[in-house]
C-alpha cells in the first residue's frame, strides 16, 4: 500500500504536505441554534493562543448550563499522528461536544502545530502554551466561561491517540515549569500514540488494520520525529526513556489509559500503563477487548462507555469540593 495514499497526503517539493482530509472542518458555534431540531450539546468559541505560531484554543461549554454552576476543566489534545487534523475537524469537534455535555465539562482543545512542517517537540511546546495560558486565566482570568462556570480545582489533561503521547509529554514538562496557580489533578490518555524500533505482537498481527496499518504508521513517525531520529526516540518509546528516568515519571497525577483489543498499538500501550504503575504512579487502565484505534468518533456505543468511564475518573481523581476560581 501507499501511506501518502492511504492517508490522503500530498507531498510537496519543499517538504511540506498537502493533506486531502475526508473530513470538514466546522467554525464554532457561541450562540444556541434557533432549530429545535438540531440538538445541539455545546457551545463553542476560538481563543487566540499564540498567534505568531496560528495555534487557539476552541472552548466548548455544554448548553443550558445552569448559571453558578462549576464545571471541571479538561485541557484537550486531538489526534492525528501528529500530522493531520485539527480542532476544527468534524469528528474531533463533534466529540469534544459530546464530552462536554456528557462529563459535563469545559473542554479546552488546543489547535497545535502539525508536523512535518513543524515537527516534535512543537506540539509539546503548544502544550506548555496552552498550560501556561489556563495557569494566567487561575491568576487574573478575563475568558468569560472560564471565570463563570470553570472550576480550576478539578483541572485534568486528555487526549487522544497523538494527543495522548502529547498529555503524557506535556505532564511531564509540567513537573518542571511555574504553575503554581494549577494543578494537574489527572491524565486521561486514550488509545496513546506510542511506539518503538521493535514491532510488538499486536502491530505484526495487525499490520494491514483498517486505522493505523503499520506502513501508515512508519511515515507517521517518520514526519514527526526530529529528522534522523528513529522511533526508539523518547518522544515515541516511552519505555526506553522510562527505564533511564530520574524519578520525574513516578510524580505525575493519577492517569487513565483507554486500550482496545483491536487496535495495533495496543501492545505498546499495556507496555506503557505497566512501567507507569512499575514506577509508582496510580493508573486506571481500561481494557475493551472488542474495539479498534479511535472507535469512539465512530461507534456512539462506544463512545458512551468511554465517556461513562472518563467521568468515573475526574470524579475519583477530584473529589467533591466547595471550590471555585
Amino acid at each position: 500500500m501507499d501511506p501518502y495514499e492511504f492517508l490522503r497526503l500530498s507531498p510537496n517539493p519543499d517538504g511540506s504536505l498537502t493533506r486531502n482530509y475526508l473530513f470538514p472542518s466546522v467554525p464554532p458555534v457561541d450562540k444556541p441554534l434557533s432549530d429545535p431540531n438540531k440538538p445541539q450539546l455545546a457551545l463553542s468559541k476560538d481563543i487566540p493562543l499564540n498567534p505568531t505560531k496560528n495555534t487557539f484554543i476552541r472552548i466548548f461549554l455544554p448548553s443550558n448550563q445552569p448559571p453558578s454552576t462549576k464545571l471541571p476543566v479538561i485541557l484537550y489534545f486531538h489526534g492525528g499522528g501528529f500530522v493531520l487534523y485539527s480542532v476544527a475537524s468534524l469528528p474531533f469537534h463533534q466529540s469534544c461536544c459530546a464530552m462536554a455535555s456528557n462529563f459535563p465539562a469545559l473542554i479546552l482543545s488546543v489547535e497545535y502545530r502539525l508536523a512535518p512542517e513543524h515537527r516534535l517537540p512543537a506540539a509539546y511546546d503548544d502544550a506548555m502554551d496552552s498550560l501556561a495560558w489556563v495557569r494566567d486565566q487561575a491568576i487574573n482570568g478575563d475568558d468569560p466561561w472560564l471565570k463563570e462556570y470553570g472550576d480550576l480545582s478539578k483541572f485534568f489533561l486528555m487526549g487522544s491517540s497523538a494527543g495522548g503521547n502529547i498529555v503524557y509529554h506535556a505532564a511531564l514538562r509540567a513537573l518542571e515549569a511555574d504553575l503554581s496557580s494549577i494543578r494537574i489533578k489527572g491524565l486521561i490518555m486514550n488509545v496513546p500514540y506510542f511506539g518503538g524500533v521493535n514491532r510488538t505482537e499486536s502491530e505484526i498481527r495487525m499490520k494491514d488494520d483498517k486505522i493505523v496499518p503499520m506502513p501508515a504508521n512508519d511515515l507517521l513517525w517518520s514526519l514527526a520525529l526530529p529528522k534522523d531520529a528513529d522511533r526508539d526516540h523518547e518522544y515515541c518509546n516511552p519505555i526506553v526513556a522510562g527505564s533511564n528516568n530520574d524519578g520525574k515519571i513516578g510524580r505525575l497525577p493519577m492517569c487513565y489509559v483507554k486500550i482496545y483489543g483491536g487496535d495495533p498499538l495496543s501492545d505498546k500501550q499495556k507496555e506503557f500503563s505497566k512501567m507507569l504503575e512499575s514506577l509508582g504512579v496510580h493508573v486506571v487502565t481500561c481494557f475493551d477487548p472488542d474495539g479498534y484505534h479511535a472507535v469512539e468518533l465512530f461507534d456512539p456505543r462506544k463512545a458512551k462507555a468511554f465517556y461513562a468511564e472518563v467521568k468515573e475518573f475526574i470524579s475519583t481523581a477530584s473529589p467533591a469540593t466547595n471550590s471555585s476560581m
